[in-house]
């Protein structure tokens, strides 16, 4: 079973920085596509469980990116220390949100869609201002 645990998150002004790290367990980087996702927790408290896919990478390296922080983040993986990271540059407040880590089954290619990821951190919180 797959753990995922998020931090790094915070507040920053437009323009500026943040990096995100996943630390992960049962090295699922090794065999399988993780990905980076930014959700709205209040919806999904209201019943509305939609998740916008960022990046995600797939166990061989290759990577693919939501178009609107295409150029902006990279999503980079360490299998020796088990953490997944994501960097975001030039941030603008509509990347606010609470951003998630998450591993599909082995095997499985790199993929945008929330619906297809079957592990899931907790979340951590970022706010551009």
């Amino acid at each position: 079973h797959v753990q995922l645990v998020e931090s790094g998150g915070g507040s920053v002004q437009a323009g500026g920085s943040l990096t995100l790290s996943c630390a992960t367990s049962r090295n699922p980087g090794n065999n399988r596509a993780l990905g980076w996702f930014r959700g709205d927790p209040e919806k999904e408290r209201e019943g509305i469980l939609e998740r916008d896919g960022v990046a995600s990478i797939a166990s061989d390296g290759r990577t693919i990116y939501a178009g609107s922080v295409q150029g902006r983040f990279t999503i980079s993986k360490d299998n020796a220390k088990e953490i997944l990271y994501l960097h975001m540059n030039s941030l603008e407040p509509d990347d606010t949100g609470t951003y998630y880590c998450a591993a599909r089954r082995p095997w499985s290619d790199t993929s945008l869609d929330f619906r297809l990821y079957a592990a899931w951190g907790q979340g951590t919180q970022v706010t551009v201002s």
